[in-house]
C-alpha cells in the first residue's frame, strides 16, 4: 500500500522547429572504411597516361579508345566502333 503523494509531470511543449543533429564521429568513422576494390594507388606511384596508339581510334559516338579491329564505320574523319554501329 502506497501512502505517498503522486506528482504528475507533463512534458514541455515544443515551440521551436525540430533540429537535425549530425553525429560527426559516425561520419568520420564511415570515411575510414575501405571498401573492397576501392583501393587507391599510393601517391608515390606515378600513373602513366598513354596517347592514342597507331592501331587505335577514338569512337565518334562513345569516345572510347578502341583497337582498329573494333572499327565498324568510317566516314570522312569520323570513326565508329562496333558497339555504337551494332
Amino acid at each position: 500500500m502506497n501512502t505517498g503523494t503522486r506528482q504528475h509531470h507533463r512534458a514541455p511543449r515544443a515551440t521551436a522547429s525540430p533540429v537535425a543533429v549530425i553525429d560527426l564521429s559516425e561520419s568520420e568513422l564511415a570515411e575510414s572504411y575501405e571498401l573492397p576494390g576501392g583501393e587507391h594507388a599510393p601517391d608515390d606511384q606515378a600513373l602513366e597516361i598513354l596517347t592514342e596508339q597507331a592501331d587505335e581510334f577514338t569512337c565518334s559516338s562513345c569516345f572510347f579508345i578502341r583497337h582498329r579491329s573494333q572499327l565498324a564505320k568510317q566516314s570522312k574523319n569520323l570513326m565508329y566502333c562496333r558497339d555504337c554501329e551494332g
